[in-house]
């Protein structure tokens, strides 16, 4: 009499795992030793072997394109992911998104998810990278492309932070001012939270601004206000830095709810090129990156990394100064008093 056949739903569950882990066992994608060693038990007692249906899926293309993201609600990652979506389609693909809120293990699983539905790429929007992305990405059949960090030993697109960062603090510095805060995020953040800062801080190191205070938040609007309104209530700032456009208005409604003004109390510096900080009164000043650019070479890098092509390892995506109205010259203050 034949034994019933086992399906990979039962595997999985004598295995007490998940069934996409058992399908990324199948596909040769990461597994811990010690739940592969459990799969491979179940397997081998019921004489388990794979269809051939199911081992040609691997092969085929399924049009598909994987992009994990950390948020889809900024004003940056909406004009990524839409041009990177816009240019994918039209190449034929199919984009699925994954909103990871910021949280590395969500990208990690998310990475082991997308192998098991075997798209044809990866596109990582990451906030880090660690030893369990690399090993992921080294491990991956799937082309793997990271976005937004620097990945050494793979292939990356990145934002020129330092630069941008350093191009910030000088252009303060120029204008005069002494007493400056940079409201930065979290150094888990290879590229805002480390790049960005240490442009900044030693752009105004080496134009020997007197006082430079720094202060730490997460990405939120509301929790950058609270950081903002206690740090105000002993200091007063000529100038505030803040890591991306966001914090800045953050930064921008604080002021004003203390009865300050911008530029003539504090000036106001951001990152990021929101097209609303052109609609505050005044328009904030801030670095504008080319997101648009950023999204279409996303999409053509990892077409080129499916097929194989020859891609540059790491690609840099420039930017410029928007000068806004939010930056008062301090220095002009002072050359008046002096002539007068």
């Amino acid at each position: 009499m034949n034994q019933k056949r086992i399906t990979m739903k039962e595997i999985a569950i004598e295995a007490g795992v998940a069934k996409s882990t058992v399908s990324r066992y199948f596909n040769d994608g990461y597994v811990k030793e010690e739940t592969r060693e459990k799969i491979r038990k179940v397997i081998e007692a019921h004489h388990y072997e794979p269809s051939a249906a199911a081992s040609n899926l691997k092969a085929k293309e399924t049009k598909t394109i994987g992009v994990i993201a950390p948020t889809i609600d900024s004003n940056t990652s909406s004009r990524l992911l839409t041009s990177m979506n816009a240019y994918l389609k039209e190449k034929g693909y199919t984009v699925i998104l994954i909103d990871t809120n910021h949280d590395i293990n969500d990208e990690i699983r998310s990475i082991q998810y997308f192998e098991s539905l075997r798209v044809d790429g990866i596109i990582l929007v990451a906030t880090n990278i660690n030893l369990i992305h690399q090993k992921l990405v080294h491990e991956s059949q799937i082309p793997i492309l990271i976005v937004a960090q620097h990945f050494k030993n793979g292939f990356s697109i990145i934002y020129d932070d330092y630069r941008a960062g350093y191009t910030a603090g000088e252009y303060a510095a120029k204008m005069g001012h002494e007493n400056i805060l940079y409201l930065g995020v979290n150094r888990v953040d290879e590229a805002v939270g480390v790049q960005r800062r240490k442009g900044v801080i030693e752009a105004l190191e080496e134009h020997q601004v007197p006082r430079i205070h720094t202060r730490e938040t997460d990405f939120s609007f509301s929790k950058a206000r609270k950081v903002i309104r206690h740090y105000l209530k002993d200091h007063h700032p000529t100038m505030i830095i803040a890591a991306t456009d966001n914090l800045a208005l953050a930064c921008y409604k604080e002021i004003t709810e203390k009865g300050l003004k911008v530029p003539e109390d504090i000036s106001l510096i951001g990152f990021g090129g929101y097209e609303v900080s052109e609609l505050l009164t005044p328009s904030l000043c801030t670095i504008r990156f080319d997101y648009k650019l950023a999204g279409q070479m996303a999409g053509s890098t990892i077409l080129s990394l499916i097929k194989k092509e020859p891609v540059a390892t790491t690609q840099v995506i420039g930017f410029e100064l928007i000068h806004g109205q939010s930056v008062k010259n301090r220095r002009k203050k002072s050359l008046s008093s002096t002539t007068s």
